[in-house]
């Protein structure tokens, strides 16, 4: 590999990890707001959107520079490639941790409503396979990123106990409509960032492994 490309390879691990951090963050302190009713850390998520879109745009330019100057081959190329999906990844968790800030931030003028469901699982499910997505990467540790997967499992069964049970009380506590239908949007979002997480573990094991798996799912206990 040409020592040029090799150091802009490099910077460019650096800039989508620390991407990964501040998104693992943003995911933190948007579900802290939702679960303690915190408006300052709901409106600190929603006004820091444009920090992680800036990196997005910036890690996409620097992925772009790298196969226009350097026509990089085999694991090389696998790595720009990853990034770019990973990138877009981040980006959109990210966007859903906003989602969730705003249900938490008009949750937090609904005092008289306690959510009818505990989302602490969900969210420390969801906080847990956006912190190992990034290890995986950051390690290229391929059998982590195969555990990712089978969470993902995990994630949609909660989701859809979570569903069933606020559907029903749609139906019955009509006084609490909207709040309900914010209370299920945390969750579908939360759910959201799971399949994303799930999207970057699929990137590392192509990464390492140079195979596609994202529709075998009998894979994931290799």
């Amino acid at each position: 590999m040409p020592k040029h490309m090799q150091n802009d390879i490099e910077k460019l691990k650096a800039k989508i990890i620390s991407m990964g951090e501040a998104v693992e963050d943003r995911v933190y302190q948007a579900t802290l707001a939702v679960i303690n009713r915190d408006v300052n850390k709901a409106n600190a998520v929603i006004k820091g959107d444009r920090e992680i879109d800036d990196m997005e745009v910036d890690i996409e330019e620097d992925c772009l520079k790298i196969l226009a100057l350097y026509q990089p081959v085999a694991i090389d190329l696998r790595f720009i490639v990853a990034v770019l999906k990973i990138n877009s990844d981040l980006e959109r968790i990210g966007d859903l941790a906003v989602n969730i800030a705003e249900r938490g931030l008009y949750l937090c003028g609904q005092e008289r409503f306690e959510i009818p469901f505990d989302l602490s699982p969900m969210v420390a499910l969801a906080e847990k396979m956006v912190t190992e997505s990034i290890d995986s990467l950051v390690n290229l540790d391929v059998r982590l990123a195969h555990q990712i997967r089978a969470s993902d499992d995990k994630m949609d069964a909660m989701n859809r106990e979570m569903y069933t049970k606020l559907k029903g009380m749609l139906t019955t506590d009509t006084e609490h409509v909207n709040n309900l239908l914010h209370a299920l949007s945390v969750g579908r979002h939360l759910e959201r960032i799971a399949d994303h997480a799930t999207n970057i573990a699929e990137d590392v094991i192509y990464l390492v492994d140079a195979r596609i798996i994202r529709h075998k799912p009998e894979l994931y206990n290799e």
